[in-house]
């Protein structure tokens, strides 16, 4: 499987050939003043697109795509992961945040 062969299936059911520059666009702002190190950045990118690869089928849903992003992002930035998954999950008001952020304290202290 090339990823050039890689169709992403939308939310709304759209499907649209895998973007490389929109997965790194979208983390980049993500990351934004919080990791400055392009290569490390690079190299996130590139291992969500293999691990994208492995998956092994033709088409992938965008929540696959979202939910790969924010465990990659957890693992390298909490401030980073909480700004990408207020957008992915449309976070809409201060209790969303507020919600998440408690599900997100007992991972973060190693609980």
């Amino acid at each position: 499987m090339q990823l050039r062969d890689l169709t992403v299936l939308k939310s709304n059911g759209r499907r649209e050939d895998f973007d490389r520059t929109k997965l790194e666009r979208s983390v980049k702002i993500a990351v934004q003043k919080r990791v400055s190190d392009a290569e490390r950045i690079d190299q996130m990118i590139s291992g969500i697109v293999r691990r994208l690869e492995s998956l092994g089928d033709a088409e992938v849903s965008s929540k696959q795509i979202g939910e790969i992003v924010m465990e990659t992002l957890a693992r390298l930035d909490t401030v980073a992961y909480v700004r990408f998954a207020s957008v992915y999950r449309n976070f809409q008001a201060v209790d969303d945040f507020d919600k998440f952020m408690a599900e997100l304290r007992p991972i973060a202290k190693g609980d």
